[in-house]
């Protein structure tokens, strides 16, 4: 097509064209991916086993969605995928704001530090473990820097952030362990790609 650099219309028409091929970062199916994994991801921590005072829960396997995208697509996908899920949660939980910075650590840190499971495509299981290990760690700081009030008399509140942090991740990471073992046993893991 000629394009005449008279008509505006269709110039911005095809400098459009040109900028919307070149800046785009995942593929229609892509996102329609990441949107139907972070919608499981958020149904399912609505489906609580057990729940914290303070926030936190052990839920019917919340995280497995996200970190099966993240050693389906890799890190790029994953990472993305996970900051917008701790997004989503924080718009649906609704929590109290004890500073801005804990938001950050709390919600888009500490979920976006699932999307790591995507640099262990090939070793799923490290991949899960260093996952939850991210989010716990910053869950943890989280916990000691801001919530240091909720720490029992005479407890340390790195001490206190550590149990509590863990009393529902350690489970949640066995659980997820167990799910994504036996997707990868199934040959789940890899289907549609």
């Amino acid at each position: 097509m000629v394009i005449d650099p008279r008509n505006l219309i269709q110039v911005m028409l095809a400098e459009g064209k040109e900028l919307n091929e070149s800046k785009r970062k995942f593929s229609t199916k892509i996102i329609a991916e990441i949107v139907v994994f972070v919608a499981l991801a958020t149904v399912l921590s609505h489906i609580k086993i057990f729940s914290l005072p303070q926030g936190g829960s052990i839920t019917a396997a919340s995280m497995v969605p996200i970190l099966w995208l993240a050693l389906r697509r890799g890190p790029k996908i994953g990472l993305f995928s996970a900051a917008v899920y701790g997004l989503v949660q924080f718009a649906v939980d609704i929590p109290y704001i004890a500073h801005p910075v804990q938001v950050v650590l709390d919600y888009p840190i500490a979920f976006g530090m699932l999307g790591v499971a995507g640099f262990f495509q090939k070793r799923p299981f490290i991949g899960v473990n260093l996952g939850v290990i991210g989010r716990f760690l910053a869950h943890f700081i989280s916990g000691f820097v801001f919530w240091a009030a909720y720490a029992p008399e005479g407890l340390s509140p790195v001490i206190y952030s550590a149990i509590y942090n863990g009393s529902y991740l350690i489970p949640e990471l066995a659980i997820s362990v167990y799910i994504v073992y036996l997707l990868y046993e199934s040959k789940v893991l890899n289907v549609y790609l």
